[in-house]
C-alpha cells in the first residue's frame, strides 16, 4: 500500500473476499488533485463536467467543497491504489432537491470510477465497489435512501445503477447554477433510488 494513503485515516474500511481491501478517505484537495485531474480529463469522464479544467482548477473546486457541511468528497482506495471518487450531498441543499420530494434520510451520491489499468479490471469489479460504497453511505452514515442523478445520455451509468438494484425515478431537468464559486450547466438527469431496506434488509 502506498505510504501516502496508508497514513491517512479512513472513514470506512471493508475487505471483500476475492476482491481486496477498500478504504474510503476524506479527499485532500491538494494532495489528490493530480489523480483527480487525470481522471476527470478523459473522454470517458465527459459527464462529470470537468473536461478542460486545469489541475489547479480541479483542486480549487474540491477545496471549495471541503468548506461545505452539505457536500463531501472521498477518495476510494483499493489495495493501496486510487480506485474511485465518491461525492455525497444532502439533496435539500442541492439542485436535485428542487426536482423530487426529498424524504428524511435521503442522501445523494456521485461516483467516478478510475480508468481501468493496463491489466483491466476483474469481472464484477464495478458491482463490488459500488456495493461497498452503498454500504458506507447507507449503513456507515446511517441513511435510509440513496438518490443518484446520472445524465440521461450516460446510458452506461444509468444501466449500472439499475443492475445494482436502484429503482428508476423520473427524468428531470436540473437547473443551471452560475455562482462565483461554482458553475453547473443545465442537465437532463435520470433519477434513481435505492432504499436501505432493499439493499440490506432490516439492518
Amino acid at each position: 500500500m502506498s505510504d501516502s494513503y496508508a497514513s491517512r485515516t479512513a472513514v470506512h474500511e471493508h475487505v471483500a473476499d476475492g476482491f481486496g481491501s477498500v478504504r474510503v478517505l476524506p479527499l485532500d484537495p491538494s494532495a489528490d488533485a493530480a489523480v483527480l485531474h487525470r481522471w476527470v480529463s478523459g473522454e470517458r469522464a465527459v459527464f462529470w463536467g470537468m473536461n478542460g479544467l486545469t489541475e489547479r482548477q480541479v483542486a480549487e473546486i474540491y477545496a471549495h467543497m471541503d468548506t461545505l457541511d452539505t457536500h463531501h468528497a472521498y477518495l476510494v482506495v483499493k489495495d493501496g491504489e486510487p480506485a474511485a471518487l465518491l461525492q455525497t450531498y444532502e439533496p435539500e441543499a442541492d439542485r436535485v432537491g428542487d426536482c423530487y420530494p426529498v424524504e428524511p434520510g435521503d442522501i445523494g451520491i456521485h461516483l467516478l470510477l478510475a480508468p481501468a489499468g493496463p491489466k483491466g479490471t476483474c469481472s464484477g469489479w464495478t458491482a463490488v465497489l459500488l456495493t461497498i460504497m452503498i454500504r458506507f453511505v447507507l449503513l456507515g452514515l446511517d441513511r435510509g435512501r440513496v438518490v443518484v442523478d446520472p445524465d440521461v445520455a450516460n446510458e452506461k451509468a444509468v444501466a449500472r445503477f439499475l443492475r445494482q438494484g436502484f429503482t428508476a425515478g423520473p427524468e428531470v431537468v436540473l437547473p443551471e447554477i452560475d455562482l462565483p464559486d461554482v458553475y453547473l450547466p443545465e442537465k437532463k438527469a435520470q433519477l434513481a433510488f435505492l432504499t436501505r431496506e432493499a439493499a440490506f434488509g432490516d439492518r
